[in-house]
């Protein structure tokens, strides 16, 4: 039995607000923009060649079991990774996405990233993968499930 993760629930105050960040500054396309069920809005937004997408909501945080939901801004680390950063900064800043420049802590791959924060204040990061450029990820899960 495969378990994929497709959906992370973002705590955000203002869907729209987070919405227009996601699609405008970031590039995530939206998926669904709408009310699933009286009185829950929900809009899920996924990043361009992703198999995992982030969904706004005021009402998600109703239907888990978490006696506290979390805060708007509360999550850190949730993490993009990009074939080429230098492009992908470009890409970002010409959007006017405020984001830190590239920082390279090794020559190895996998270890440039560069970080940006949502209206929020979630915190995300961009890792540098190169070999996605050669080995994209949807290529290598589908010779594995072909196995």
């Amino acid at each position: 039995m495969d378990f994929t993760l497709e959906v992370i629930p973002l705590p955000v105050s203002d869907i729209d607000r987070a919405r227009d960040f996601y699609r405008d500054k970031v590039g995530f396309h939206v998926d669904i923009d709408q009310e699933v069920m009286p009185g829950m809005r929900i809009v899920q937004l996924t990043p361009p060649g992703s198999g995992c997408s982030i969904a706004l909501g005021d009402s998600i945080w109703d239907m888990t079991k978490g006696e506290t939901k979390p805060e708007p801004g509360s999550y850190q680390g949730l993490q993009l990774c990009v074939a080429d950063i230098k492009v992908a900064h470009a890409e970002l800043t010409e959007r006017g996405l405020e984001i830190s420049e590239p920082v390279q802590y090794t020559p190895d791959d996998g270890a440039t990233f560069m970080y940006f924060t949502d209206p929020d204040g979630n915190g995300w990061s961009i890792q540098e993968y190169r070999r996605r450029a050669t080995e994209p990820l949807h290529e290598l899960l589908s010779k594995q499930a072909n196995g």
